[in-house]
């Protein structure tokens, strides 16, 4: 019976993981955090009753004994805030941490894990996109293995079973174009809330479908690339393929070019990486080949989905100006969200935080943090200078 923690357990991920876990069987769940979510934290908690869960304050911890009390259901040890997550992703019964969590928040957890040398399901990409050479120094000197649950890495990750990285010419990441592919600027300007969250494809939380939609996602995706394989930003390529059969890709410099697809759900990524090195029979539908009547594949138009060439260029550029980048798009996002700025004006302020920004030094903890907190005050000030100008 192998154990896991899911930091995350409410999200579109740890719903997932959680369904896995019934499906396989040899799992047993030690510990949970969730965010606000209590009704269904209760439900999870109810039903899996790990020894450790987290959530974010008193006020949650509340609303949780209430939803346990009407469940008739036990209350578990309780730890909250930050310091919750981090004694969830390193209970010492864990062996593989679940890392779902959307957004900066899971970075710290997540470093803590790897410290204790745990197998990481890395589905919160910000973390190495933050702080990607803090996390595989860590990783390297407790010998704790990041496997990823994202698809396009999954992909990429069984693709490379085998494989030389001598003989690899380049990584090739998918991306399905979001609900904007075939839409001009001016109509992703105006773009609603709604048609924003409106993704073709995969069903996901809000945040990731927004990056979804401006392509920021799949930015994300290429620096986490460089870290989790080791290769540089010119080996990582990005082509749009509207129909999500081809989840990634890897081409050898033989020209031969090595493709892994499936079906759009990302239980398959999660198990992969909960049973890695085995595989075993999912609960998924086999991919129905004949089914497949095209599959298309595009260049990305970096005009407009400015977001990516950002992505791109925090890479290059280096030290901690990835994590400006990621702290000024969550606040961007949000604030999109809240129906306070056009989408168009996400990679605007992106940009213009990046410009501000002289990237130092990204191997400890403080540079990572402090170049976060720097790039989220920059973001809001500008917001709310452009709603004062408005």
């Amino acid at each position: 019976m192998r154990s896991i923690s899911i930091l995350g357990s409410t999200g579109s991920i740890g719903r997932s993981t959680l369904e896995v876990v019934e499906h396989l069987g040899d799992f047993r769940i030690v510990a949970m955090a969730a965010g606000r979510n209590m009704q269904t934290f209760a439900e999870q908690i109810a039903r899996f009753r790990p020894e450790l869960v987290a959530c974010d304050d008193s006020a949650c911890l509340e609303v949780l004994k209430q939803e346990l009390d009407r469940l008739g259901s036990p209350l578990p040890n309780v730890e909250l805030n930050s310091e919750g997550l981090v004694a969830v992703a390193t209970h010492p019964d864990v062996e593989t941490v679940v890392s779902a969590t959307v957004g900066a928040v899971g970075f710290v957890p997540t470093l803590r894990a790897i410290e204790a040398g745990k197998r990481i399901a890395l589905a919160n990409k910000e973390t190495l996109v933050m702080a990607g050479e803090l996390m595989t120094a860590a990783a390297a000197k407790s010998g704790a293995e990041i496997l990823p649950v994202d698809s396009e890495h999954n992909a990429i990750h069984q693709c490379l079973r085998g494989e030389r990285p001598k003989e690899v010419r380049r990584l090739i990441l998918t991306a399905s174009g979001g609900p904007f592919r075939t839409k001009t600027k001016e109509e992703m300007a105006n773009a609603t809330r709604e048609e924003a969250l409106n993704h073709p494809n995969w069903s996901m939380g809000e945040k990731i479908t927004i990056d979804s939609a401006t392509l920021m996602n799949k930015g994300l995706e290429v620096i986490e690339a460089k870290w989790l394989f080791g290769f540089d930003a010119d080996q990582i390529s990005v082509i749009v393929h509207p129909q999500s059969v081809i989840h990634s890709m890897v081409e050898m410099i033989d020209g031969s070019i090595i493709a892994q697809l499936g079906v759009t759900d990302m239980k398959h990524p999660i198990q992969y990486a909960l049973t890695y090195p085995d595989r075993m029979q999912n609960c998924l539908e086999p991919l129905d080949l004949a089914g497949l009547r095209t599959l298309t594949f595009e260049e990305p138009d970096l005009d407009r989905f400015p977001c990516l060439g950002l992505a791109y260029d925090a890479l290059t550029r280096g030290g901690t100006m990835p994590a400006v980048l990621n702290a000024a798009n969550e606040v961007a996002v949000r604030a999109f969200l809240d129906g306070k700025i056009r989408l168009d004006t996400i990679a605007e302020l992106n940009r213009a935080v990046m410009a501000e920004h002289d990237p130092v030094d990204a191997s400890s903890l403080n540079s990572v943090l402090s170049a976060d907190e720097w790039a989220r005050e920059r973001a809001i000030i500008k917001i709310e200078k452009q709603a004062a100008a408005n």
